[in-house]
């Protein structure tokens, strides 16, 4: 850690810029580095790849900061935690728990922002940061500081408070994080279900984006060819919804809500919390949008004002790479263990190119329910799961396969957390409010890669993690 300043973090001055990669702004087709990624595969390409499926067999391996086993990864790599639940944060709140989404936005040099949800209610540890919403409730977001050229956390500050259950959401063109609230409660008489848009340098404000929509949001992708933006639903039955903004690049300014629907078919089921169908991977849709006519439904059923729309189960993590948006559901399919879905908005179509066989660790078609995804800069889908004991990381492979990639393997007994506190003192750093115990069926969230590193969580005892290593070796 340094001396940097929450004035200096907060600033706008300097050269302020989106972090997006070279594969996000596609404009027109797919790019030559997609021809050899899964989004090859979802538009049925046969592109030969040079990489193998995964990374070899995984271990635990030692935490850089703290000298815990913390995490199990194949050899050759290793992390570097930050963001603790209870680690001071440069504004002096200290960090609070239920880390969730996450997602990187912005840089200024070397130095690039994370925003970062925490999944929240009520909590002994509450952020206090001018974006407040409803006084009376604790979730939000706070804002993590990394230099990509030394490897090094630099800080990290609260962002939003005031806010519930804030999952997933989506990282944007203009340099911000959309956070969603995972809920449609009424609270100290503030309704909830809301984005909120979080810049990566800036204040932010807590004013919510409610054309987007009132419902128990999970995540979102902002497509940067039409500027729509996509928003999947956690419930059972969910729509999977398209926001038409009046203005680019500024969705407060308000829009139109739509939800997708089979042509040709009203209410068709991908899944509805009493029915879950079976897809061969590859299966496709054509589709298309109709009005949801309440988009600020005070049930939060803004699903109902869709006539004719498609019903999903529980959509969660949602992504836009390519040209192409990919989003989950996370029960979905035949074993109620998940399913991934791409739409390709220049063909109208949807496809479903993974679905898993069941939650066992043997074969390469399973998932235990994934949640949050990401695709890295190399083309691979990286799925974070949300169930089973011990929680992994999974990627899958081309052929609609899955390899286990990373594990949890957080057991930790009073003694681990008084070395872990010794470790972070040395650099100013002391956790608190984290409890002895096993966490290894605890979820991982907030996958998000930039450039050699992966960033993620896991959101029970809270911590935020910097992965390095051989990415070219296999499919991630």
């Amino acid at each position: 850690m340094n001396n940097t300043s929450i004035e200096e973090l907060l600033s706008t001055d300097g050269a302020t810029e989106p972090v997006v990669s070279r594969r996000d702004f596609v404009k027109g087709g797919v790019s030559g580095a997609a021809a050899i990624s899964l989004t090859a595969m979802a538009s049925k390409a046969s592109a030969q790849v040079a990489y193998t499926d995964d990374y070899g067999p995984i271990a635990p391996v030692n935490d850089d900061t703290t000298g815990l086993p913390l995490i199990a990864l194949p050899e050759g790599f290793s992390y570097k935690t930050f963001g603790w639940r209870g680690q001071p944060m440069v504004d002096g709140n200290l960090t609070p728990g239920g880390h969730d989404g996450m997602g990187v936005v912005a840089s200024k040099g070397s130095r690039i922002a994370l925003v970062r949800n925490h999944e929240l209610t009520n909590s002994s540890i509450r952020m206090n940061c001018p974006a407040e919403y409803n006084p009376a409730v604790a979730g939000g977001t706070s804002n993590l500081i990394f230099d990509a050229l030394s490897g090094q956390w630099i800080a990290s500050y609260a962002s939003l408070t005031g806010t519930i259950r804030n999952c997933a959401g989506g990282k944007t063109p203009w340099g911000s994080w959309l956070t969603c609230e995972e809920t449609t409660a009424t609270n100290n008489g503030y309704n909830h279900g809301w984005v909120f848009d979080i810049p990566g340098f800036g204040a932010a404000t807590a004013q919510p984006i409610k054309a987007m929509g009132r419902f128990s949001h999970e995540a979102c992708a902002v497509d940067p060819v039409s500027d729509y933006i996509y928003e999947t639903e956690d419930a059972r039955p969910s729509a999977f919804y398209q926001f038409r903004p009046n203005q680019p690049n500024n969705p407060s300014a308000g829009g139109s809500l739509y939800a997708l629907k089979v042509v040709g078919i009203d209410d068709f089921v991908f899944g509805d919390g009493s029915s879950y169908p079976s897809f061969a991977n590859g299966t496709s849709w054509d589709v298309e949008w109709v009005l949801a006519d309440d988009p600020e439904a005070l049930d939060g059923r803004v699903f109902n004002s869709a006539p004719g729309r498609a019903s999903f189960s529980r959509g969660e993590g949602c992504w836009y790479d390519s040209g192409k948006i990919f989003f989950v559901s996370t029960d979905g399919g035949a074993a109620r263990q998940g399913q991934v879905y791409v739409y390709d908005p220049r063909r109208e179509t949807l496809t479903m190119i993974f679905e898993s066989t069941g939650s066992s660790d043997i074969g390469n078609t399973t998932a235990d329910n994934p949640d949050n995804i990401a695709v890295s800069p190399r083309g691979g889908i990286l799925m974070c799961e949300d169930g089973g004991s011990p929680c992994r990381l999974r990627g899958l492979t081309p052929t609609g396969g899955s390899f286990i990639f990373a594990e949890n393997v957080i057991n930790l007994s009073a003694g681990d957390i008084a070395h872990a506190d010794f470790e972070l003192n040395a650099s100013g750093n002391i956790i608190d409010n984290v409890n002895p115990g096993n966490y290894v069926g605890q979820e991982w969230a907030g996958a998000d890669f930039h450039n050699e590193w992966l960033f993620v969580n896991i959101q029970t005892p809270g911590i935020t993690f910097a992965i390095t290593g051989p990415w070219n070796k296999g499919a991630l």
